[in-house]
């Protein structure tokens, strides 16, 4: 009996680490840096800038007496319509977390706001596991063009590892936390 509870626990602990390791390390974007959500920022610059991942968090900072936040399908976007919004978010400072991949936008939904620039899309990546490598080869030695190679002066090829891309620091911390729990885990 104690170890089916201790199966049980264990399992049940294995699966908060793998979810808690995914949002724990994500980064948090505060919309239009210094300037915040208003009409006088270029998010389109701004988001190109910056990857997006499931379990990133995007925090708008306005002014609520004069601007919203308004989450919105990509033809409302394109439109700038808020008559029908997916999420409206009007307390001035607002933490959206990011859950699913893929297209999301966000306009102000005060009219004439949005024409005027005051939207934002993004494109949420999912989620990173770790550290993501891929093999580097070495530069290529061509052979002499009298002759060919002989197995003991063929050319040699090393691989190396590199970091992906899209790892940032924050994954990093994410993943040593998740190992690190895993580990203390596995103590039991």
């Amino acid at each position: 009996m104690a170890l089916i509870k201790n199966n049980v626990l264990f399992t049940s602990l294995l699966i908060l680490v793998a979810l808690f390791g995914v949002t724990v390390g994500g980064t948090v974007h505060k919309v239009g840096d210094s300037k915040g959500w208003t009409m006088m920022g270029d998010y389109e610059t701004w988001a190109s800038s910056r990857t997006f991942q499931v379990g990133d968090t995007l925090v708008f900072a306005y002014n609520n007496n004069f601007h919203d936040v308004t989450e919105v399908t990509h033809n409302d976007f394109e439109k700038c319509e808020s008559s029908k919004p997916l999420m409206k978010y009007t307390s001035g400072s607002d933490s959206i977390s990011l859950t699913k991949p893929g297209l999301q936008q966000f306009i102000c939904g005060v009219p004439g706001h949005c024409t005027s620039g005051q939207k934002l899309q993004i494109h949420v990546l999912p989620a990173s596991l770790g550290p993501v490598a891929a093999p580097v080869p070495r530069p290529v030695r061509s052979p002499s063009s009298s002759s060919s190679p002989s197995p003991a002066n063929a050319p040699q090829y090393q691989h190396q590892m590199a970091p992906s891309p899209l790892q940032s620091g924050a994954s990093k911390s994410a993943s040593r936390i998740g190992f690190s729990l895993l580990a203390l885990i596995l103590a039991f």
